[in-house]
């Protein structure tokens, strides 16, 4: 049984930089060189590896399953809000509560919500779609889930920032007071995901992009 997430995210990539440290002490000629059952260094590398990439790769299927599926949420949602401002629009089309300070912070924290949400389909979409070489275990597959856990968190900022606005804008002529409660239940959903998802995605770049281990 493999340690959890990211405790044992760091083993492959590990292990394929050391064949390729190893292969510069090494002659091209004998990087294919095969053993007594016909077999090169690699083949031997991916045959006793073999059980805990898949391990690796069912753990990645199932993060990118998981946040595809709250990227596409977030993307309709800031998507329908952008359609359908906070407060209507006036006969000539423009928002009635446009000269607003809250809904300039609306605007501007909904399309960033949006793009961030899609870019973050996008880069789990190409994990799907990934070969799962022994060399894309390096950096291809951490870097495009890097890239996607870190759109995903923007995009649940951008979203509870959008969300408190239009809540401010639509309670606020009533009880202004309203934004604080408003604003420390928006701060939950950020602190959760922050508690749960950075710690993996901070050893994940350490691991694909920290100091090698190899380099002394």
């Amino acid at each position: 049984m493999y340690p959890k997430t990211y405790q044992a995210y760091s083993v492959i990539p590990r292990s394929t930089e050391l064949i390729q440290v190893v292969e510069k002490f090494v002659l091209p000629q004998e990087r294919k060189s095969k053993n007594c059952d016909g077999k090169t260094p690699l083949q031997i590398f991916i045959e006793e590896h073999k059980e805990l990439m898949s391990y690796e790769g069912q753990w990645m299927m199932g993060m990118a399953t998981s946040c595809t599926v709250t990227a596409s949420l977030i993307a309709t949602v800031v998507f329908a809000a952008a359609i359908t401002v906070p407060g209507g629009s006036t006969v000539d089309g423009f928002p009635i509560f446009s000269k607003k300070k809250a809904f300039i912070v609306f605007a501007i924290s909904d399309g960033p919500a949006l793009v961030s949400a899609l870019s973050t389909v996008l880069s789990f979409l190409s994990i799907f779609t990934s070969r799962y070489g022994v060399i894309d275990y390096l950096y291809a597959l951490p870097m495009r889930l890097i890239i996607g856990l870190l759109a995903l968190f923007l995009s649940v900022i951008t979203m509870m920032t959008a969300f408190s606005a239009t809540l401010y804008l639509v309670f606020s002529k009533e009880n202004a007071l309203i934004l604080i409660p408003v604003a420390t239940l928006a701060c939950l959903p950020v602190a959760l995901f922050a508690t749960l998802q950075l710690p993996p995605l901070l050893n994940m770049i350490k691991s694909t992009y920290g100091p090698s281990i190899f380099s002394q």
